[in-house]
């Protein structure tokens, strides 16, 4: 715990400036559950644009699925920084805010709709989806701030 009430970050190195952050056994715990994340992708005009997400992870990456043709797809094209927001519903005050960089793949996008889909609905695949172009957004955390 810290001096500021409890909140805990990670990635910020001795000088102020960022580094690569790990998630930490509390966020990665937190991924791990059904919970919704907001993602933060940055508008031409420096706006935020919001989307509700599913998410899971690969080691300390995020991983979420979109539509190759979405908004938040361009915006990370143009921009890679992004920020993420999840948080617990049972007690939504228990939260981690994930700022990192964000690449768009290809890579196995249909397995990863699928296994999110089983975590968040049960259902083995998304019916309505299967012809869907999708890619996928890899998040690799440079700032981790955990609130538990």
């Amino acid at each position: 715990m810290s001096s500021d009430g409890g909140t805990q970050a990670a990635g910020v190195g001795s000088d102020g400036g960022t580094r690569a952050a790990g998630l930490g056994e509390a966020v990665r715990e937190l991924v791990d559950r059904p919970e919704f994340a907001v993602l933060s992708t940055r508008e031409p005009d420096g706006t935020a644009q919001l989307s509700v997400m599913w998410v899971g992870r690969d080691g300390d990456d995020l991983l979420m699925a979109t539509k190759g043709a979405r908004r938040k797809v361009r915006n990370i094209r143009r921009d890679p920084r992004v920020t993420v927001l999840l948080y617990d519903r049972s007690r939504p005050t228990r939260y981690a805010e994930i700022r990192g960089t964000a690449r768009v793949t290809a890579e196995d996008a249909r397995a990863l709709v699928d296994q999110l889909a089983r975590r968040y609905t049960g259902a083995d695949h998304l019916v309505d989806d299967q012809e869907a172009d999708r890619v996928v957004l890899r998040i690799t955390p440079d700032r981790v701030l955990y609130v538990p």
